[in-house]
């Protein structure tokens, strides 16, 4: 049994395997290969592990990526080597798949949100349901927004520009990490960024990773814009990402995991605790202080997606666990 990170040459290693691999559907798998992460192996088995270990805990992203075969055998192996670490483990944004086989081992599984997806076959911005966007779009480029599909080295500086006026903002919050995407390192080449400029400077951007296995296509990651700038900056940059993607015979546009959205007590494991489970529903209510999902969600339904995707979390013991629940975000950087 191997643990070794990101930074150790592991990269072709998850990406080989989240290719690969794809029966969970888990649409954020690519985010496994940020930087930071640690990748556990077992000799011979097909698939790997990907983890951060914060304080005590170790915090997994998704289930594994592993062959059907080798799947159990794999997950079995990461949760003795947690233990023999003198760690406890929890995992997130697992798929229903994974979720089920959390549960037949005992682990307490509940829903902490879902992920969006739109379809883009038959997608088109016509229509009374889509007039507000539209108009916010229209607004954009009156204001003289140009929008491209860019270089993420050429337009480093005008990145880091609108990354500090962004994060300024929010009272000089920490990049978030882990659960959401990054701009740079060796995957780069992998994702797409459009970029978008008013008179020359840069104004907002939005960051889009791969999708792989029956729901292939992009995934709105991470997205930026100066505070001050036009209404509409950020949806007029996703229409013409979307143009592109239909026109290259893309299906699916993903929008990722927002927590504490899309709660249904239909999605719920036999496995969940009811105290977490209306722990969720209450963050959802009244924990924009902590995460602002009903702002995330907003942003997403202007798209009207066709699917949602109900995401879990697991605790490897016989009950939910606040500090682990915690650790999830520190893993984030979020606190």
């Amino acid at each position: 049994m191997t643990a070794i990170t990101t930074e150790t040459g592991a990269d072709s290693l998850i990406l080989d395997a989240i290719r690969a691999h794809t029966a969970s559907e888990n649409p954020s798998s690519f985010l496994a290969l940020n930087s930071g992460n640690s990748v556990f192996t077992v000799p011979g088995v097909d698939g790997v592990v990907v983890y951060r270990r914060t304080g005590r805990w170790a915090v997994q992203f998704g289930g594994p990526f592993a062959a059907e075969g080798d799947y159990d055998t794999l997950l079995d192996a990461f949760r003795t080597y947690v233990r023999d670490e003198g760690l406890s483990l929890v995992g997130v944004q697992l798929q229903r798949a994974d979720a089920e086989r959390y549960a037949a081992r005992g682990c307490v599984v509940n829903q902490i949100g879902a992920s969006w997806a739109v379809g883009l076959e038959d997608f088109t911005l016509r229509g009374t349901k889509f007039m507000q966007l539209r108009n916010k779009i229209s607004r954009a480029l009156r204001n003289g927004l140009q929008i491209q599909e860019v270089d993420a080295a050429e337009v480093a500086d005008d990145i880091a520009v609108i990354d500090k006026a962004w994060l300024g903002s929010k009272g000089g919050a920490q990049q978030l990490e882990f659960l959401v995407g990054q701009i740079g390192g060796p995957a780069q080449a992998q994702r797409r960024l459009f970029s978008g400029t008013i008179d020359g400077e840069p104004v907002a951007y939005i960051s889009y990773s791969p999708v792989y296995g029956s729901r292939a296509g992009w995934m709105h990651d991470l997205s930026r814009r100066i505070p001050e700038g036009s209404p509409g900056l950020m949806e007029a940059i996703n229409a013409h990402a979307i143009e592109i993607f239909r026109a290259e015979g893309v299906e699916w546009l993903h929008f990722g995991f927002t927590p504490f959205t899309g709660l249904d007590a239909g999605h719920e494991l036999d496995t969940h605790s009811p105290g977490f489970q209306w722990l969720m529903h209450a963050l959802w209510a009244e924990g924009a202080a902590l995460y602002p999902a009903q702002t995330q969600l907003s942003y997403k339904q202007k798209w009207a997606p066709d699917l949602l995707i109900p995401e879990y979390v697991a605790f490897d013991g016989p009950q939910a666990s606040l500090p682990g629940f915690a650790h999830i975000f520190r893993a984030c950087k979020a606190f």
